[in-house]
C-alpha cells in the first residue's frame, strides 16, 4: 500500500529542492525509435474495397448487361486484341483455382488470397473454376456472377475470358493479370 504525502511533506520537499540546479547532459546520444515495417497500404485498400462492393452485390454494369452465356471482361485501356489472345491461349495457365462446392464467403476469401499471391509471385495468366452452377439451389450459377464480379473489382486484373471447352468452358475463366514492374536494363536493382 502507498503512503500519500500529506501537503505538509509536500511543501517540506520543495522547501529543500528549490535551490537545486539540474545537471547539463554532455556527451548524450539521442536514439531515434526505430521505423515501423513498411505497410502495403494499396493492396490492403484493394482488399477492402473489393470486400465491401462484393457483400453489397454491386455488380458492374458490363457484367450485368452480358447474356450470361460467356463472360469476358476488360479494362479500360486493354486492347481486343489482348482479349483475343488470351481466347486463343497466348498465354499459358501458370496456376488454377478451384472453387466448386464452395459457398460464397469461402470462395470470396479464397480468390482474393489466390489474386494476391498470384500478383507477389509474378504471374500472369490464371484459371479460375467457379462451376457451371448444376447444384445450386435454383440451378443458376451463383458463383459464376460472383467471380466476374469480384474480379472486376480488382485493379490487378487486366482482363479475363471464358475458359476453353478443355480448360473448364463454362464454369471457369482465365484471367490476364498485371506483370511486375522491373527495373530499367542498367539499374543497380537485383532480380
Amino acid at each position: 500500500m502507498a503512503i500519500k504525502p500529506t501537503p505538509d511533506d509536500l511543501s517540506a520537499f520543495l522547501d529543500e529542492v528549490r535551490d537545486v540546479a539540474p545537471i547539463k547532459p554532455r556527451d548524450r546520444i539521442v536514439v531515434p525509435a526505430p521505423k515501423p515495417p513498411p505497410v502495403p497500404v494499396q493492396s490492403l485498400l484493394d482488399d477492402r474495397a473489393a470486400l465491401a462492393d462484393s457483400l453489397s452485390d454491386n455488380v458492374p454494369d458490363e457484367i450485368a448487361a452480358e447474356s450470361g452465356e460467356e463472360l469476358t471482361f476488360r479494362r479500360n485501356g486493354i486492347g481486343h486484341d489482348t482479349v483475343r489472345k488470351l481466347r486463343r491461349g497466348h498465354w499459358s495457365i501458370q496456376d488454377n483455382l478451384d472453387l466448386h462446392g464452395l459457398v460464397v464467403e469461402e470462395a470470396r476469401a479464397l480468390l482474393s488470397d489466390f489474386l494476391h499471391e498470384s500478383v507477389k509471385r509474378g504471374l500472369r495468366c490464371v484459371r479460375i473454376v467457379h462451376g457451371k452452377g448444376y447444384r445450386s439451389a435454383n440451378g443458376e450459377p451463383v458463383l459464376k456472377r460472383k467471380v466476374a464480379s469480384w474480379l472486376t473489382q480488382r485493379d490487378a486484373v487486366l482482363a479475363y475470358v471464358q475458359a476453353k471447352p478443355a480448360d473448364g468452358g463454362g464454369g471457369a475463366v482465365v484471367v490476364l493479370l498485371k506483370g511486375l514492374k522491373r527495373e530499367a536494363p542498367g539499374s543497380d536493382a537485383e532480380f
